[in-house]
């Protein structure tokens, strides 16, 4: 939508929803796959595939081992940041950035797989390329082209070098192509030949209210790259649209010759300056190319609603792709099988989590200890999260926002079954002061009960849910839900999420 257009409500429906940022897309016959970064969670890089561009599978995730990406410890929003998909000669490829190496040199990799769902190779880095949101765009010849976001102060803006996707070699020096509009931190570059001529799309303004997407076009990747004369083609800054930030795009065509765009946005609500609390999405919108211009239809495709409802009793022998650590592979604490999950508490953080997805949702678990202490909350990071501590007789409230963590109360579960307790935490609408005006993005409620209960017999309240958005935290993620074994060990036996206001199955 260029920033000239009108303020009229597009569908503002996320085709995949919660905390999966930058999206990049490519297609392979009749299938298109996408991903997403990652950040500090483990396993890295979500793969989504889809054959109709709005509705959306997740197929696992391309970063699933050690071998590919070292374990961090979860610094919050390190990790993995933009990455580019693409597909070339039976293969798909992934190029991207894991920001914790790039202190030791190791700069950009590429790891490459068959079939979306993975396996995926280990990585090739390309050392002499230091920055972040790499692309991969072959010419005519078939050779192979990194282009980059520079961080060397040396040689700055977005840079460009044909590279060996073997060796991750550089095949000559890399050159600057574009450095965007003026606006702030130009970045996300991607590269596209058509018609004659090479595309390069960037994200511009930062990734807050100002956001954009932008794009120039050059005879040759030597040659000097022309702007859009009505750039940034696609924005929502100083617009009332329900969508945010939007920016951060990448270019697809479709079979049929049409083409459309994925980009990243926020769904921000309550007052001034308005807080996105499940992170930054991935959209869809189509494109027109006019007088050889991308031109954005924001109408063209329906999206319709997705049920992100599940119930996991962790039986099976691996865990569904949706569980994630931070900046710990799960397998390295979490154990499956015929009686639930077992985490174990040392190491590192023991929390397996998944995004959280919807604006209303109620989540719960049924856990048991014999030992030790476990938490089920809700999180941005380490200082930004609301929970529900149990130590196997009591369940405590506790809120931690920056520095100041506090108790809001205690509660014992009446149980037969000692040791046993059921966690849930509910996120509800904003309360509303007047029409359109609401006093806080969202509550969190803080629940237990006691196992076979049928619900939860206790709430601690409901709490302002601003405090767990981005604008209060900082970063580039969005919330996450989960347990997590703080000592000792314990014994999940379900958790369910049920988005709106259904109560979810007794776990």
């Amino acid at each position: 939508m260029s920033n000239t257009l009108s303020n009229t409500v597009s569908n503002h429906e996320p085709v995949i929803a919660g905390f999966f940022p930058d999206p990049s897309i490519c297609r392979a016959g009749d299938t298109y796959v996408l991903v997403n970064s990652s950040f500090e969670y483990l396993p890295g890089l979500p793969v989504h595939t889809s054959t109709d561009l709005t509705t959306w599978t997740f197929a696992g995730n391309a970063l699933t081992r050690v071998e590919q990406i070292a374990e961090s410890g979860g610094h919050p929003s390190s990790g993995m940041f933009a990455p580019t998909i693409r597909h070339h000669d039976g293969r798909y490829w992934i190029i991207g950035t894991d920001v914790n190496g790039i202190p030791a040199g190791r700069g950009h990799f590429l790891i490459h797989a068959t079939d979306p769902a993975g396996p995926w190779s280990d990585p090739v880095h390309l050392p002499e390329a230091i920055g972040i949101d790499p692309d991969i765009a072959w010419d005519e010849h078939g050779t192979a082209h990194v282009t980059w976001c520079s961080l060397d102060p040396s040689q700055p803006g977005i840079r460009c070098a044909p590279f060996d996707t073997a060796t991750g070699a550089l095949l000559a020096p890399s050159r600057q192509l574009w450095s965007g509009t003026g606006l702030a931190a130009p970045e996300g570059p991607h590269l596209y030949r058509r018609d004659g001529w090479w595309y390069l799309l960037l994200a511009e303004g930062g990734t807050e209210r100002g956001h954009t997407a932008t794009i120039a076009r050059a005879r040759t990747l030597e040659g000097s790259f022309e702007a859009n004369p009505r750039n940034p083609f696609l924005t929502h800054r100083s617009l009332t649209h329900p969508v945010q930030n939007v920016g951060h795009a990448d270019l697809v065509e479709l079979p049929d010759g049409r083409w459309a765009a994925v980009h990243l946005g926020v769904r921000n609500r309550g007052p001034s300056p308005g807080f996105h609390v499940n992170g930054r999405e991935t959209f869809l919108v189509g494109i027109d190319w006019v007088q050889g211009w991308p031109v954005v239809d924001e109408d063209r495709f329906d999206v319709p609603p997705a049920d992100h409802a599940f119930h996991d009793r962790f039986t099976a022998a691996d865990l569904h792709p949706r569980w994630l650590g931070a900046g710990r592979f799960p397998a390295s604490f979490a154990r499956t099988g015929p009686d639930g999950l077992v985490l174990d508490a040392g190491g590192g953080r023991s929390l397996l989590a998944a995004r959280a997805t919807d604006e209303t949702w109620t989540a719960s678990t049924e856990v048991s200890l014999e030992d030790g202490s476990c938490r089920f909350l809700l999180r941005i990071d380490d200082r930004h999260w609301y929970g529900l501590t149990y130590d196997g007789h009591a369940v405590e409230a506790v809120l931690t926002i920056g520095p100041v963590q506090h108790t809001v109360g205690r509660w014992e579960p009446e149980t037969d079954t000692p040791g046993t307790a059921t966690l849930g935490i509910r996120v509800t609408a904003p309360r509303s002061l007047a029409p359109g005006l609401f006093s806080e993005p969202d509550g969190v409620e803080l629940l237990a009960g006691s196992n076979g209960s049928g619900g939860f017999a206790h709430s601690f309240g409901v709490f302002d849910g601003r405090y767990l958005s981005t604008e209060v935290a900082g970063g580039f993620t969005g919330r996450v839900f989960g347990v997590e074994a703080v000592s000792g060990q314990t014994r999940v036996h379900a958790i369910s999420y049920q988005p709106g206001d259904r109560t979810p199955p007794t776990p």
